[in-house]
């Protein structure tokens, strides 16, 4: 029986990332972690204001994720982290090598979209431009899959499930 899996549900914000991976979670029996959840207050606090987060600002962050991807390695987790950049996704493979990454992506247009109807979420739809110009797709040697966001939650998640 293969071991439970590893997954990141990754992608810009308002890609959908949280609710995917919440509804993901439960389809496939599995804990859900988002990976918003673990960082510092200092983060925070910058992204509140607008500000992009540096690389060094996000390293001691990912690799909180991908602890917490190891320490579940024996029940399975997903995790929503933009994990936008291959280093972000190399970062959490560090400490969870098993990780799989669900890129959910889709047009700027339908992004925006969902961020302008989006409320109580410390990050700003200002700061999407920023993020795109970030994203680096899944790499062809990266275990994973890319999902087009179009379609309804549900039918994702079984897009998703059938992949992993």
């Amino acid at each position: 029986m293969p071991p439970p899996p590893l997954l990141v549900v990754m992608g810009v914000s308002g890609s959908g990332k949280s609710t995917v991976g919440e509804l993901l979670a439960g389809h496939l029996g599995l804990p859900f972690l988002d990976a918003d959840d673990l960082h510092p207050i200092t983060n925070v606090d910058k992204m509140t204001a607008g500000i992009p987060l540096t690389d060094d600002d996000r390293w001691p962050w990912l690799a909180k994720v991908g602890e917490a991807l190891a320490a579940a390695s024996s029940t399975g987790l997903v995790v929503a982290c933009s994990a936008l950049k291959r280093s972000y996704r190399d970062a959490i493979r560090a400490e969870a090598p098993e990780t799989r990454f669900v890129h959910l992506t889709g047009s700027r247009a339908v992004l925006a979209e969902r961020l302008g109807h989006r409320e109580g979420h410390f990050m700003p739809a200002t700061l999407l431009d920023s993020q795109l110009a970030t994203l680096e797709a899944l790499g062809s040697d990266e275990r994973g899959v890319t999902i087009d966001i179009a379609g309804d939650p549900d039918e994702l998640v079984s897009a998703i499930a059938a992949s992993v």
